[in-house]
């Protein structure tokens, strides 16, 4: 039987010493996704004060980065949070890699099995640009689903711009670029989560839902990586512009 408590524990001390380890589910074979999740929940509830939520894998560009098929959610510690202006500290992570997002805040809680994007956009106070900051504690940035899973969906970091209204916005259109030190890098649309990133949400809804779990007024959710996560080094600048919601740029140190 698998000790979660201590696959837990063992991804806890990779974050802190920013040390590698080999695949849980190398060791583990065994591991399946309700198990990692659960791994997920025991670092959730150590984590301190959450800010709200993360989705994972809801991009094709993704999906063939990582290998994977199917969205996957984590959490967000309100420690993870950068703020505007402040540049990142890659001395902290293993491997740090930062992707596009489109973020939405919660202006009221949103919750149930049936929870549509119509209920998300109707739900959401605003939207931003977002930039996550994606750090695996994985040797060689390589692992399955249960891994990523347990791992909280390789979550670090992140940083959200000024925010605007969703009203009037179809967020499946708006162009996305992602530039690195002046260079575009990557581009995409909204419609690259889930068809539409209020979809990816509303499914995250749908999810949480099983596990008697909902958003609540004031989270955020990172709808999503719209990209390629570009990998970050001391002296790098990151830029994420989308249409109609702004451009965000984080340094790194």
């Amino acid at each position: 039987m698998i000790n979660v408590s201590e696959l837990a524990a063992k991804l806890a001390k990779a974050i802190a010493d920013r040390q590698v380890i080999t695949q849980l589910s190398i060791d583990h074979p065994e591991l399946d996704l309700a198990t990692a999740y659960e791994v997920q929940r025991e670092l959730r509830s150590a984590a301190g004060p959450l800010a709200g939520w993360k989705l994972g894998v809801t991009s094709r560009a993704k999906q063939a980065q990582v290998g994977l098929t199917d969205p996957i959610y984590g959490f967000l510690a309100a420690a993870g949070a950068i703020d505007l202006g402040e540049r990142l500290d890659t001395s902290r992570l293993i491997h740090p890699r930062c992707e596009p997002e489109i973020v939405f805040t919660l202006g009221r809680d949103l919750a149930g099995p049936h929870v549509t994007a119509a209920d998300v956009l109707a739900a959401s106070s605003s939207v931003a640009v977002g930039i996550e900051v994606l750090d695996s504690r994985y040797a060689d940035y390589r692992f399955a689903m249960t891994d990523v899973v347990a791992d909280n969906t390789s979550a670090a970091r992140y940083v959200v711009g000024t925010p605007v209204s969703p009203q009037g916005i179809d967020l499946r259109l708006v162009g996305v670029v992602l530039e690195k030190n002046g260079t575009v890098v990557a581009t995409a649309s909204g419609a690259a989560a889930l068809g539409h990133p209020a979809a990816a949400v509303a499914w995250l809804v749908r999810r949480l839902s099983t596990q008697g779990e909902g958003l609540r007024a004031g989270e955020v959710v990172l709808s999503g990586g719209l990209t390629l996560a570009v990998p970050v080094a001391p002296g790098d600048v990151v830029t994420a512009s989308i249409d109609r919601l702004g451009s965000l740029e984080l340094g790194c140190c």
